[in-house]
């Protein structure tokens, strides 16, 4: 016997075979329920959405070859969605092969469609042609409709099955499709499709799509919601949408458009006042959430342009060194689209485009068109290179700052912040931090955690607004230098999120309006400078009870008016008067208490923070946090109605 097969348990392998009974064959789409991420990426409200976005794209698709200009989509009380459009309408004719309607094949058989080359369509987002098949197998029903040919053609089918053969229902004049489908609550966590969600991914088609009508009826909401979304310039459209409220510096936006071989390459920016980038890029309309080759190219020419242009426009001196691809990038709002007739995506999620040979043609289109524009706006161009300039020597004060904080904390004997009161665990997936306000609330936490997996880091008072300032200036705050050596990852050029040392970052704040002001400003730090943290999922926010009600022996906690009242109700009204304390701090609880309410994972309550939409997110920030006070008064007085909880 082998001294590996001796390691092993006496019983391993006993009790189970592996022959060709164990082979599954998964027929249709039987693989797509039984593997669902595998297509749509995940079952929570993402791929709910994943699935309403594969069959508008499909109507795109009938737009961007030139047959299609309104696409409708409606949802549902019943939870279902449809969406129509006034194209050609999928074939209903026999395929010989098969010996179905093509309609039949295209909605029950992966990899089926118009998309593979066979002249149905030049540009597609639709490239696996797996959209339809995988909507139909994962909803428990599915109604297409199909105007064609003078006709009405209707299918029904169930969790990708047809029910009954295609038949026809009328006449009619028009030509179109319209599938309706209702996601399988046997695959989804949830059936309710986000309202922000879908007129964020609508609006973004119309912007990327001119001159194409988009409709959105809600029929859900009371009185109905509709929003029709058009657009005729484009990208420069796109661009003046991101950027609004943000003060633009170069008007009108940079927009070059070109054919490039078989492809087309679009890119539209635009700067603002702000210090945060924010790119986007898109193929056949898909956005590709992890850039891919077309961004790279356009990086690669935005540096070398404004660069070559600076010198010859002599804006930088001989002995300056070149502007750093971050410099240039400061304030930037682009759009990078793309229109490929064989786009490589690395999954069926699309998020990232692996076509090498698009790099070098989005840097050669992109590149002749921004030179052109320098050429022609000087006054535009002087403002993008003094803005990179000043970036570039914030940069370098930033590293200046960078290094004395990292040679102090190297001369130091402990490396970490004093206040820090650390856990013992060193793994740390099972380790966790708990960013409290003040010396009182963290003393009450340094007593009630479990210090094996628990650490605590007070803090003193609120921190720097990070939004309006500068790295070097954030660098220079001790309560954030504390913050960037307790997690361990760094910052800047110097991140990285491998040395993470704790894998849940908790904000544990006051239910009051600093507190609540706290909160933001270290929301706002974690998503200027480690956003990479939130996108993972590392940054929570603790939920503390609100209220602490007695009466008698009984004691409840509730964290909202509705809660109490439940409680109150609970215990009845006889006997002695209920006692309710309403807790503004955390420092008012004893250390069991805030075990017991907010650190407890058996009990407690975690608000994970997440951020689907970057674009959304980046201005809500500027809004709240930016230097422009107006954009700030206009968001109060538009939401002041709804303001649920204020302390006066």
């Amino acid at each position: 016997m082998s001294e590996a097969a001796a390691k092993l348990p006496p019983d391993r392998g006993k009790g189970t075979s592996y022959d060709a009974k164990s082979i599954q064959v998964l027929e249709g789409l039987e693989a797509v329920r039984r593997r669902p991420g595998m297509y749509i990426g995940s079952t929570d409200v993402r791929g709910l959405h994943h699935l309403l976005r594969e069959i508008v794209d499909n109507s795109i698709d009938e737009a961007m070859a030139g047959h299609a200009d309104r696409i409708v989509v409606t949802l549902y009380p019943d939870g279902s969605a449809s969406v129509s459009d006034n194209g050609r309408g999928i074939p209903v004719d026999i395929m010989p092969k098969q010996k179905k309607p093509a309609l039949e094949v295209v909605m029950t058989v992966l990899h089926a469609g118009g998309k593979f080359g066979g002249g149905g369509y030049k540009v597609s987002s639709g490239l696996h042609g797996v959209g339809m098949s995988v909507v139909n197998a994962l909803s428990s029903k599915v109604e297409a409709t199909v105007k064609l040919n003078g006709k009405i053609h209707y299918q029904e089918y169930k969790r990708g099955k047809a029910v009954a053969p295609m038949t026809t229902q009328g006449k009619s004049t028009e030509t179109g499709t319209t599938i309706r489908f209702w996601p399988d609550p046997e695959v989804f966590e949830t059936l309710d499709f986000n309202w922000e969600t879908v007129t964020h991914q609508l609006r973004e088609l119309a912007l990327l799509n001119k001159g194409i009508w988009i409709e959105l009826h809600d029929e859900r909401a009371e009185g109905h919601r509709d929003y029709t979304f058009y657009f005729d310039g484009g990208l420069k459209s796109f661009v003046n949408y991101l950027n609004r409220g943000l003060g633009a510096i170069n008007i009108p936006p940079v927009h070059v458009e070109k054919p490039v071989e078989n492809n087309v390459v679009e890119v539209a920016l635009q700067y603002n006042n702000g210090f945060s980038e924010n790119i986007l890029g898109f193929v056949n309309t898909v956005h590709t959430e992890d850039g891919g080759t077309h961004v790279s190219g356009f990086r690669s020419a935005l540096t070398s342009v404004l660069n070559k242009y600076a010198r010859q426009a002599q804006l930088i001196k001989e002995s300056d060194p070149n502007l750093g691809g971050d410099d240039v990038r400061e304030g930037l709002t682009a759009v990078i689209s793309v229109k490929l007739e064989e786009p490589q995506f690395e999954s069926q999620t699309k998020n990232k485009l692996g076509n090498s040979e698009v790099a070098g043609q989005v840097q050669g289109a992109f590149s002749e068109g921004l030179m052109e524009y320098l050429m022609e706006h000087p006054s535009e161009a002087r403002r993008i290179i003094e803005k990179s300039v000043v970036a570039a020597r914030a940069r370098e004060a930033a590293r200046k700052a960078r290094d004395l904080v990292q040679r102090k904390s190297l001369l130091e004997s402990a490396t970490l912040p004093g206040k820090l009161a650390d856990c013992s665990e060193r793994d740390p997936r099972l380790c966790e931090i708990f960013v409290v306000e003040g010396d009182s609330a963290g003393g009450s936490a340094k007593q009630g955690r479990d210090r094996r997996t628990m650490a605590i880091l007070p803090l003193r008072g609120k921190i720097l607004n990070v939004h309006k300032a500068r790295e070097d200036k954030v660098l220079g705050s001790e309560e954030i230098r504390n913050l960037i050596t307790a997690l361990g990852c760094g910052v800047g050029d110097r991140y990285d999120v491998e040395k993470l040392r704790y894998h849940r970052i908790i904000i544990a704040t006051d239910a009051d309006v600093d507190g609540s002001h706290i909160r933001t400003l270290l929301l706002t730090f974690f998503w200027r400078y480690m956003r990479e943290l939130v996108d993972r999922g590392h940054v929570y926010i603790a939920q503390p009870p609100l209220f602490k009600i007695e009466k008698g022996k009984q004691v409840a906690y509730a964290y909202s008016d509705a809660e109490r009242d439940k409680e109150l109700a609970k215990m009845g009204d006889k006997g002695a008067e209920p006692k309710v304390q309403r807790y503004k701090g955390l420092g008012e609880m004893n250390p069991e208490q805030l075990w017991e309410t907010t650190m407890d994972p058996e009990h407690r309550i975690l608000l994970q923070v997440t951020a689907d939409d970057g674009a959304s997110a980046e201005r809500l920030f500027e809004t709240l946090m930016g230097v422009d006070v107006d954009p700030r008064k206009q968001f109060i007085k538009t939401h002041a109605k709804n303001v649920r909880n204020l302390d006066i």
